[in-house]
């Protein structure tokens, strides 16, 4: 497998990436909602560890990352086809990723999709899990918490560039 995210990146986004992951997976399966803060905690995360990740020139490149996929999540979030703090969620992580493995990404999140949303399916219907968290609005929502999908993905991919990355 040929990623273009280095492992030394990798290895220093992954502890924030975990951090928020964990809050809007928990956030977006409790209340349906992917908290704005979230949101700015990774970016200035971003602009802070991948000051010291990339050279320059990537680090700088990788904000345009940000802006193209800020537009298409609106765009989306216009048809509706995602949610607001989705789109948000996702232009957030697009400065983390090489431009060269967005096919990979891609891969990763049809796949996480697909697991995710069978996984939020299923534990739903476990009683007792049910009863331990009663107040998750996913639990009774025909809609899917599309923020356990985007944060499985980002999370794959930074795993796979600490084994893999260049």
């Amino acid at each position: 497998m040929q990623i273009f995210l280095t492992q030394w990146a990798a290895m220093l986004f992954l502890p924030l990436a975990l951090l928020v992951s964990a809050w809007v997976m928990w956030s977006d399966m409790s209340r349906m909602k992917i908290p704005n803060k979230a949101v700015m905690v990774l970016l200035i995360g971003f602009a802070v560890l991948g000051f010291f990740a990339l050279d320059l020139s990537a680090y700088l490149w990788r904000w345009s990352h940000f802006a193209l996929i800020l537009v298409i999540g609106f765009l989306m979030n216009a048809a509706r086809m995602l949610g607001a703090g989705d789109a948000k969620f996702a232009a957030a992580i697009a400065p983390f990723v090489a431009v060269q493995d967005t096919f990979l990404v891609l891969t990763i999140f049809a796949a996480m999709i697909v697991i995710g949303f069978t996984l939020h399916r299923i534990l739903r219907r476990i009683k007792p899990l049910r009863e331990m968290t009663p107040e998750w609005e996913s639990w009774s929502r025909r809609d899917y918490p599309m923020g356990l999908s985007i944060c499985l993905t980002f999370l794959t991919y930074l795993v796979c560039g600490l084994i893999y990355g260049a």
